[in-house]
């Protein structure tokens, strides 16, 4: 051993005669305990061991890194073979993996896993809530919201008491042996079948890359869902331990059913309000900028579940809250943690969840019964189609963009079940569900159904009837700035026409956050350049900072390549350019805010008479300047 570390110094060197020396008296020590070990066999006196064992001890933490370093293993793989991740959805797979470690572990005679609820809804859900909740794109969430609700709000009503309805007429069947099941138990059931699992959609969604309208309506209409089905599984429950219902208790689980839903979002408001404000103060301790974020959105989270609120509502609302206000206030190395870390938990926690989801199936016990699994099956596709062809008919006579009927087809294909109908069939009580274990056994062949058979041909028919897809390509600065001068210019338009629509309450709103929230919530002197000149200049330095690092697409070598560092006469030359452009946009562009339109109506009609005169009657011909 000394020699061959000592090979790595200089043979004559002292460090090198140190090192030999060194190791071969440890050598000479080791010989000397095991020599004195074995002698000592023979007598009666207690050895100190040189070696142990004591897997207790470490065998939850070890456990848990494991199945985390097997899913980072699976992922890897899955992405090394590419036919694979282009039949196979990664869902299926982690599932299939669960479901052979699950059959191992029984095997080996050990207890299996289960996917408890208080596991999935504490730990590896709110991950992956807040990754997509705290990017989440909020002009087209706004933008969309009315038909996001209908989806998730009328629709999930629909199908709990379509489906309720109906099974309950099945279970009436004399050959379906299920008579003991009231209408109650049917419509709980209902309620757990049309959760819309957010895990489920994003996993297959995002492989996909579907196009941005139907991605952010799959999604929106998922997150609140969720926070619908939870509030009226909560409250057929209550109806459930009453025994007899009456109108008075109907009208006041409405109430509660309202109070439930929104009441999470101002939950994870104030929250957000209250991150923003202590990221104020962490100028001079940038270390912990990352982790009020996380803290104060997992709080945001238990809190709304300490009341029954919704707290996926409550943990989307806390990041989409503090995002715009947060981001000014930290650094920029504190944004990329959070990116990233973000990212990588709610990929883990996601890759976790169907590992587990497929492990828990194998534990079992089971009680099959084919009558009510093939008509839940069936019910949830007639449900879920005649919901959104219903909706989306009385939705397009209030929309600007239509949807296609290949749209209405993704929406109402793409409606998963997952993870989360799982864990609230857990939380079925055995004394108002006797018929427990069946009805955990039809959640999970209604997940198997629609994350394999839906999940593995919405790819296909997605390339068949030639869907919209994603585009992967950013916008250039000029797309960007003349999307921001529409924003703008639109409320414009709708204040001269005397007609005010979903523009000009952006518009307030967009004043309302500059005039006041703004100055309260971000630290530091607030610049009062032109927002198209400050975006402009945000775009610019984005774009210089890609050319730098060698990530711009635009900089390619012959072969396609990224280039990976710019030449210092590149770099001036980049710079004066955009110096240039900057100068020459602010020499155009006015440096008061040409929104605020609070002009009269005689003014409106000089200013459309002095701009673009009317031809004929002796009028003169419109001047160059008249047409710019």
């Amino acid at each position: 051993v000394g020699v061959r570390v000592s090979t790595a110094f200089s043979t004559a060197s002292p460090t090198g005669v140190a090192v030999e020396h060194l190791c071969v008296v440890t050598l000479m020590l080791m010989v000397m305990v095991m020599v004195k070990r074995v002698a000592g066999l023979s007598r009666s006196e207690k050895m100190l061991p040189v070696l142990g064992l004591s897997y207790e001890h470490v065998h939850v933490p070890l456990e848990v890194s494991l199945w985390t370093l097997l899913a980072f293993l699976l992922k890897l793989g899955f992405q090394v073979i590419p036919r694979l991740s282009r039949v196979l959805p990664e869902s299926c797979l982690l599932i299939v993996v669960g479901l052979l470690v699950g059959r191992g572990i029984q095997v080996l005679g050990k207890e299996p896993l289960v996917l408890h609820s208080e596991l999935f809804f504490l730990c590896l859900l709110p991950p992956i809530i807040l990754d997509p909740g705290y990017f989440l794109p909020m002009q087209p969430f706004l933008e969309n919201i009315g038909t996001i609700l209908m989806f998730a709000l009328v629709g999930t009503l629909w199908n709990t008491f379509f489906m309720g309805a109906l099974l309950y007429i099945v279970c009436q069947a004399k050959g379906a042996h299920l008579g003991s099941l009231h209408l109650l138990a049917c419509l709980q059931f209902s309620s757990i079948i049309s959760a819309m699992d957010p895990v489920a959609v994003l996993a297959v969604f995002e492989e996909i890359h579907i196009h941005e309208l139907l991605h952010i309506l799959l999604f929106g209409e998922s997150l609140l869902n969720y926070a619908v089905t939870v509030a009226l599984y909560n409250q057929l429950e209550e109806y459930a331990s009453v025994g007899t219902v009456t109108a008075d208790d109907v009208c006041l689980g409405a109430v509660s059913f309202l109070v439930v839903s929104l009441s999470g979002v101002l939950v994870g408001a104030v929250f957000g309000i209250v991150a923003t404000i202590t990221s104020r103060f962490t100028l001079h301790i940038r270390i912990v900028e990352p982790l009020f974020v996380f803290l104060y959105s997992y709080i945001a989270y238990l809190s709304a579940e300490v009341f029954h609120l919704s707290g996926i509502m409550a943990y989307a609302a806390c990041g989409v809250t503090m995002r715009p206000y947060a981001e000014v206030n930290i650094s920029h190395k504190s944004r990329t943690t959070i990116k990233y870390f973000l990212k990588m938990w709610s990929s883990v926690s996601e890759m976790l969840t169907f590992i587990f989801l497929g492990a828990s199936t194998v534990a079992g016990p089971h009680q099959w019964n084919w009558t009510f699994v093939t008509s839940t099956v069936g019910f949830c596709l007639a449900a879920r189609v005649l919901g959104v062809v219903s909706l989306t008919y009385v939705i397009s006579k209030f929309r600007v963009v239509k949807l296609t009927t290949k749209d209405q087809f993704i929406v109402a294909y793409g409606g998963l079940t997952g993870a989360i109908a799982f864990s609230l069939g857990f939380l079925l009580k055995k004394d108002h569900f006797p018929l427990r274990n069946m009805f955990l056994m039809v959640i999970i062949t209604v997940i198997f159904f629609t994350v394999f058979v839906q999940g593995m041909t919405i790819r296909p028919l997605v390339d068949l009837l030639a869907v919209k897809r994603k585009k992967e390509s950013k916008h250039s600065i000029n797309e960007e700035i003349h999307m921001q001068f529409l924003d703008h210019l639109l409320p414009g338009v709708e204040s001269i026409c005397g007609q005010y629509g979903h523009h000009h309450w952006k518009n307030k709103l967009y004043h309302f956050n500059e005039q006041y929230l703004k100055q309260w919530l971000i630290a530091g002197e607030q610049s009062r350049e032109p927002q198209l000149i400050a975006f402009y200049r945000m775009m610019a330095l984005n774009q210089a900072i890609e050319l730098e690092t060698g990530i711009c697409s635009l900089w390619t070598n012959v072969n396609g390549e990224s280039l990976a560092s710019t030449s210092k006469d590149l770099e001036d030359m980049i710079q004066r350019i955009l110096w240039n452009n900057l100068q020459k946009t602010q020499q155009k562009v006015r440096k008061e805010n040409s929104v605020e339109l609070g002009i009269h109506t005689h003014t409106h009609t000089h200013i459309f008479r002095t701009a673009c005169p009317r031809r004929g009657h002796g009028e003169p011909e419109p001047t160059q300047q008249h047409r710019a």
